[in-house]
């Protein structure tokens, strides 16, 4: 049985008592969930995280890597420099990492395979625009997106990443695809995994929602049979809501 995950992308938000004080409020409101719950703060945030939600429910990722060890990459952090810091997921192929950053299916496939290498379980975000999608092409980019960041992925580390659908749409825009329509996708994700590495780890591998994800709708998303769990934005900013989504 596939556990639920429900993990917090914070973007660009959060100073370190921000976070402290989130993390004072948001720990003791989760103590009987059976949810894995993750949060991704900005770098600045990590090591801050990691030790002040030890011997919690909560499990830290970061938002980005690099997928080289190390060299003349200003600005970056590699995926040792994570390890180090006992970092447990990365979010890898974010749609604002594509749009705004130019990164590529080649180079999000090198990032899930460096992330792997490092005991590092990438969050691996694919998803579609509002035009692929009245273009009917949802099933085609998704697909896409999804053998080009496995290709070359050995099918016993395959089912360490945790794919995130995040339609682009829905990203911050209030939007949210129907449970039914994300199941849809998401189920044929699945089966794409299936092609890829078989029955047995395609049932394995976990399979977030992502894209306004509030307190209101997160139960009508997670009672769908293929969605495992959530990658939620705006509405993980606050403990008092993002409680709730995880206790959902």
């Amino acid at each position: 049985m596939r556990v639920p995950i429900i993990a917090a992308n914070w973007k660009m938000h959060m100073t370190v008592s921000e976070a402290k004080e989130f993390v004072e409020e948001f720990k003791g409101k989760i103590e009987g969930t059976d949810v894995e719950v993750v949060i991704c703060p900005p770098f600045t945030l990590l090591n801050t995280l990691k030790e002040i939600t030890n011997g919690t429910k909560i499990k830290i990722g970061a938002q980005n890597m690099h997928w080289e060890e190390k060299g003349a990459f200003t600005g970056e952090i590699s995926p040792i420099m994570l390890k180090d810091l006992n970092i447990d997921y990365c979010i890898i192929g974010h749609s604002e990492r594509r749009q705004y950053f130019s990164e590529t299916d080649e180079i999000v496939n090198k990032k899930v395979k460096s992330a792997l290498a490092h005991d590092i379980k990438p969050i691996l975000c694919v998803g579609e625009t509002l035009d692929e999608r009245k273009a009917e092409k949802t099933e085609e980019v998704v697909k896409k997106q999804v053998l080009a960041a496995f290709k070359d992925v050995d099918r016993e580390l395959a089912k360490e990443i945790v794919i995130a659908y995040e339609p682009i749409w829905a990203i911050g825009t209030g939007l949210t695809a129907s449970p039914e329509d994300a199941n849809k996708v998401i189920a044929f994700i699945r089966e794409t995994i299936k092609e890829l590495y078989g029955e047995d780890i395609s049932e394995e591998i976990r399979i977030q929602y992502g894209g306004s994800v509030k307190p209101n709708n997160v139960e009508d998303i997670m009672n769908m049979e293929d969605i495992d769990g959530a990658l939620v934005g705006g509405a993980s900013l606050k403990a008092e809501s993002f409680a709730q989504i995880v206790n959902f």
